[in-house]
Order: C-alpha cells, then structure tokens, then sequence
C-alpha cells in the first residue's frame, strides 16, 4: 500500500453500482490503495455482503450502502451503474450529489450479432448527460476503458494502461488524474473537455472487438507524454 497523494488525503471515494463488474474491479483497487470506499448497490443489503468480502480480500476501509446512502456518503463519487438507468438514478441523487466531484465512467453501448457499439446519446455522452441533471456537481468522464477482468483478478498485480480523464475544472480532472494513479500501472491522462467525452466512451465499443478477436482485455496507451 503506497502513500495516498495529498489530493486524496481524508476523501472516501463511494463506487454506485459497486457490486457490478467494473464497480467491483475499482472497489478492490482503491480499497488497496488504501482509499476509504463505499460500494452503493440498488439493495443495501447486496453492498454490504460485497464490501465484507472486498473488506476481507484487500484490507482496508470498505463499508456498503444503497446507492442514496453510498453518494451521501463519498467525497468522490464514481459512477459505474448501467447505462439502461444512468439518468434515471441520477436524477434521485441530485441533493446527495450537490458540490461534489462525480466520476462517470459509463459506456452508453449497445449489441448486436456483430459486436458492440456505441449508442447515441441526447446530451452528447453519458458523461454530459450527468451533468446536465447534476447542475450543482462537477462531473468528470473517466475509466471507461479499463477491464474490469484485470481490475477484479487478484492475480494481475499492474494493469497496464492509461486513463483518459475529461472535464471542465481543472482541479477536478487532476484529483480524478491522482486517483486513477492509485491503481498499480495506471496513469491518469488529461483528455480534454466533457463534451469530447463521446469518443472515449465509444472507443470501449473497439476495444471490446480487439478483446474478442485477441482473446485479450486491452487498453490503451497514450505515447510521447
């Protein structure tokens, strides 16, 4: 466990939809890391037996709430739910979520016979639907491409790739950029503003295709920086 950056010093980090793949893979990351983690489920009860075993698993600070309960309860707040519902949830969440730093790392993707794809989204991307219904928070696009296999393998000691990290307040994409380097191997990446957010939502569309026809779990890597 390596010393937390100033950035994150007293900050819980709560995961929304923590007992799915991808909000499970970044629990257990961050729980590592030594970050204190609330992981929010639709059932409270279902966050709690995810966090016990989490808790058990990697140590830490890891407790477990409904989603309500679990973005009252984080500083930074990583939204991982699916999208059939990313605006719904949101927009009971909108009190608890006020002046925060919210992290929303959902792919609005769809599937067919030929593979996955990216779905188009009214707001631009799921990232600007976010904070279009939280006006009061500052919502910043990130760890869409990341695998959750790797994150979730107890196995994988680094996962090797870089984390596009999109927004609007400066302050608020570096915290996420610091947070993001808590996960052995990660590096977090500035990638511009939220309304570019679409194209790296999308990319996970592409990456899901390279992973099929590799039988990998790849990422990306950003070069010359």
């Amino acid at each position: 466990m390596s010393t937390l950056p100033e950035s994150l010093a007293g900050k819980t980090v709560a995961v929304l939809g923590g007992t799915g793949p991808q909000g499970r893979g970044l629990a257990r990351r961050f729980a590592a890391a030594g970050v204190p983690v609330v992981i929010g489920s639709r059932s409270a009860d279902r966050a709690e037996e995810a966090a016990a075993t989490l808790a058990g698993a990697v140590g830490g600070t890891v407790t477990g709430a409904d989603n309500a309960g679990a973005a009252a309860a984080g500083d930074i707040v990583v939204v991982a739910v699916p999208w059939d519902g990313h605006g719904e949830l949101l927009a009971t969440l909108t009190a608890e979520l006020d002046g925060k730093v919210v992290v929303d790392c959902v792919n609005p993707l769809g599937f067919d016979k030929q593979g996955a794809y990216a779905l188009p989204v009214e707001e631009g991307s799921a990232a600007q639907q976010a904070q279009a219904i939280l006006t009061g928070s500052t919502v910043v696009g990130a760890f869409h491409n990341v695998s959750a296999v790797k994150l979730e393998d107890p196995e994988v000691e680094s996962v090797d790739t870089d984390v596009l990290v999109l927004g609007d307040v400066r302050e608020a994409t570096d915290l996420v950029q610091d947070l993001a380097g808590t996960i052995p191997g990660v590096r977090g990446v500035y990638g511009g503003r939220l309304r570019n957010a679409h194209q790296v939502e999308a990319l996970t569309a592409n990456l899901i295709s390279v992973n099929r026809r590799y039988k990998a779990h790849a990422g990306i890597r950003v070069t010359d920086i």
